[in-house]
């Protein structure tokens, strides 16, 4: 498309010229878990939002990263490369990336009535396998009543011609016209997207392109089995999903629009160097601290903490290494914390800091609310 086309498509757009796309984080900018993540073999969120599902994979391991392979106009992909192969597909193998979306994200659809809205995904996709590769849009359902499924799932493909050649795949989908379904609310899961890369025999019996209750066929074709071979690799980038029936040029966020969208989910708290402040603390005994701390972004829910290299310390007399961090009281805007850590002979309610370790690279507190 050229550039004049582009802008016309842009302005005759259903959807506004800015905040049309409901992905967050499409151009995979932003990375606070870390930018390569390898020995891959299970269910894990990698690349901020994008969460990789993998199931029943056998003796397959999988390699992420974010990778600087990237189309004309975008600098970062999400890179998939199999590094140990699973010479045996189980029948019942899942493998497919995907971005769930908050309900509330999505009052402004019309679906679950006799007119709904149409929606357009759009993205870039490169490989070196060719073909026929499955792709799902689900709507969450919060009908209680219905015990056979809590989503609709819609299943469709699209194809890439040429390998190892950047592509631009779009979609159109009419969302679902079941007028005898509930629509979702709050700040659970709303609708999902997923691309596939695998799926065994016993995943593809689904009907393409038609709305069904999300069972355990939910895709029509196993994409040439991603785990299946060492060669294979699979690159993702300027995911897209409009209101409308028009794919407009992917909508370019800063670094730090997008990475305050993506903390309402995931917030890490890099600390490297020596002594890097976190928050304040105070003993509640030689052995015991309690910290609080405020979030820079409020976050979707209650979140859970890690932590790594963390220490107690007032910086005259003492270091004491943080052993364990237990969560006692939480909210979308902050945390407060009881660290256990090695005896610091402070008493109680001396007032001391959690900062990182010294002269440490890998210190960091993160907290998680993903959907």
């Amino acid at each position: 498309m050229s550039k004049a086309a582009e802008l016309a498509a842009l302005i005759g757009s259903q959807t506004a010229l800015s905040n049309r796309n409901l992905i967050i984080n499409g151009a995979m900018q932003v990375a606070q878990r870390g930018t390569s993540f390898t020995s891959q073999t299970g269910v894990a969120y990698h690349i901020d939002r994008f969460e990789t599902q993998a199931y029943n994979v056998g003796t397959g391991v999988y390699k992420v990263e974010q990778s600087t392979e990237a189309p004309d106009g975008f600098y970062n992909s999400l890179k998939y490369s199999c590094t140990t192969a699973d010479t045996s597909q189980d029948a019942n193998n899942q493998f497919y990336i995907q971005q769930q979306i908050e309900a509330q994200n999505i009052y402004q659809l019309k679906f679950y009535e006799a007119n709904p809205d149409s929606v357009t995904i759009s993205f870039y996709v490169r490989s070196n396998t060719t073909g026929s590769y499955g792709m799902s849009l689900k709507l969450s359902d919060n009908n209680s009543s219905d015990s056979s499924t809590d989503t609709r799932i819609y299943p469709t493909t699209f194809t890439i011609s040429s390998a190892d050649t950047w592509e631009k795949i779009t979609k159109t989908i009419t969302l679902d016209s079941s007028t005898s379904e509930t629509r979702p609310t709050g700040n659970n899961m709303g609708m999902a997207l997923l691309i596939w890369l695998a799926a065994g025999s016993s995943r593809q019996a689904a009907t393409a392109d038609a709305w069904a209750d999300n069972g355990n066929t939910a895709t029509t074709v196993d994409a040439d089995d991603f785990l299946g071979s060492t060669s294979n690799n699979f690159h993702l980038t300027g995911v897209q999903l409009e209101v409308g029936e028009t794919a407009t040029p992917f909508e370019h966020r800063s670094f730090g629009d997008e990475l305050a969208r993506c903390d309402r989910y995931f917030q890490s708290y890099d600390l490297s160097g020596s002594y890097v402040g976190l928050c304040a603390a105070q003993c509640a005994s030689s052995t015991e601290s309690l910290a609080a701390m405020t979030f820079r972004t409020p976050m979707r829910a209650s979140p859970s903490m890690s932590f790594n290299n963390l220490i107690l310390t007032d910086r005259i007399g003492y270091d004491s290494d943080v052993s364990q961090c237990a969560v006692q009281g939480s909210s979308s805007g902050g945390v407060s914390w009881r660290s256990v850590h090695a005896s610091n002979s402070g008493s109680a309610h001396d007032a001391q800091h959690i900062t990182s370790k010294n002269n440490t690279t890998d210190a960091y507190a993160r907290f998680d609310a993903e959907l």
